[in-house]
């Protein structure tokens, strides 16, 4: 069975250009999740019929994910999504050994930035953070010179979210483990995109993001390898192993479930056709805008991501300019009150401040349609032009 879907915004007129924000939830997803909407609503916890047909709904979920990440079932905990996962395994590992010190990437996302900075300010941990190339990639060496004698956790994501590159995670993998580190990445860009293994990464801790994959928002995962130990940070009853409290949500666990099913059945044929979209988007674009600047690695990248600068045009304008034309994208420069603050990732990278705020993300996915490339080219390429001609006028 295979999706039908009407463009890429669910049937509208939208160019919808944004997966890596979040992706529609996929129809086959929503079709399992519906009798756990309106008819099996039972506490998973309970021993009457109903208690039993959504216990057995969450180990089934359990399972899928399970298979999807290569990993034991009894290794899968589920969360409220990428952040939680993110938090309870870094929080988690660091109080189970009593502090120490973690090592992370400048390009992390602020769930596991952000983590690390408020652990280190309050005096939880030490932490030291690795640069990045110019293509936004971690030198191994540069974490395993970082390993201290009570290093505990290093973090390191699988893919970048900005910029789509792709961590040497398995590398690095094999020096925490020469030195007994435990090592935590944030897989919610990377799972439903490229082939996730926690055993092939070496990894103890990975996290997962449902609606980067199809699943409804407010559903994630934590995959804990056998053997490690961490605390939860919110107490009550001993669900999901004593980890994560709480009755667990059946009818989002099912639609990860569904989801990760998916990832595992059809993933080996959706990255050549997504590689090739955004090559295809890519080569579109820049005949009609040649001066465009590409960030990131050309061979270790997402297949879906495209990062691309537009010198002389802002990216908050061209963004608004799309949104008027109906094509969805966000800007590698996040804007606030006060001006424009530059991302993170690209200042990692050293893109230059002018160029980086010129920055839009482009991600495709399962429902991009070769007609949403060539519209949203010709929309991207439009709105460019007006905002260049706009700021010619005005100086």
């Amino acid at each position: 069975e295979t999706a039908t879907v009407v463009g890429g915004s669910m049937g509208d007129d939208l160019i919808y250009l944004d997966y890596n924000a979040t992706t529609p939830t996929d129809p086959r997803v929503a079709d399992v999740m519906e009798p756990f909407l309106t008819g099996i609503f039972g506490n998973p916890s309970s021993n009457h019929r109903q208690g039993r047909e959504a216990r057995q709904a969450v180990d089934r979920a359990r399972d899928q994910v399970a298979r999807c990440l290569g990993a034991e079932t009894d290794e899968i905990v589920f969360t409220s999504g990428g952040t939680e996962a993110n938090n309870l395994a870094i929080q988690g590992l660091v109080a189970a050994r009593g502090g120490g010190h973690v090592i992370t990437s400048a390009v992390e996302h602020p769930a596991v930035l952000e983590v690390l900075l408020r652990m280190e300010s309050t005096g939880v941990c030490d932490l030291t953070v690795v640069g990045v190339d110019a293509f936004g990639r971690v030198n191994p060496e540069a974490v395993e010179q970082s390993l201290r004698p009570d290093t505990v956790l290093v973090s390191l994501m699988l893919a970048n979210n900005e910029v789509g590159t792709l961590q040497p995670v398995a590398e690095v993998g094999r020096r925490c483990r020469r030195g007994g580190v435990v090592l935590h990445t944030d897989a919610a860009q990377a799972v439903g995109k490229i082939p996730v293994n926690v055993d092939q990464l070496g990894v103890d801790l990975l996290s997962v993001a449902g609606h980067k994959l199809y699943a409804p928002k407010g559903i994630g995962a934590l995959y804990v390898r056998e053997g490690t130990d961490i605390e939860p940070f919110v107490c009550g009853a001993g669900h999901e192993r004593g980890l994560r409290p709480g009755t667990e949500n059946v009818l989002e666990i099912v639609g990860l479930g569904m989801a990760c099913q998916l990832v595992e059945r059809e993933l080996k044929d959706e990255i050549p056709r997504l590689r090739s979209m955004r090559d295809r988007l890519r080569d579109l674009v820049a005949d009609r805008v040649p001066d465009l600047v590409e960030h990131g690695h050309l061979e270790h990248r997402l297949p879906n991501t495209l990062s691309v600068a537009f010198p002389g045009a802002a990216a908050s304008e061209i963004l608004d300019r799309l949104e008027a034309q109906d094509v969805a994208a966000s800007a590698g420069a996040a804007c606030h009150a006060g001006g424009a603050v530059l991302s993170h990732v690209l200042w990692a990278m050293g893109v230059n401040a002018a160029i980086a705020q010129s920055t839009l993300r482009l991600s495709i996915g399962r429902f991009t349609s070769e007609d949403d490339l060539g519209i949203g080219a010709d929309r991207i390429a439009a709105a460019v032009k007006a905002c260049r001609n706009r700021k010619e006028k005005s100086t």
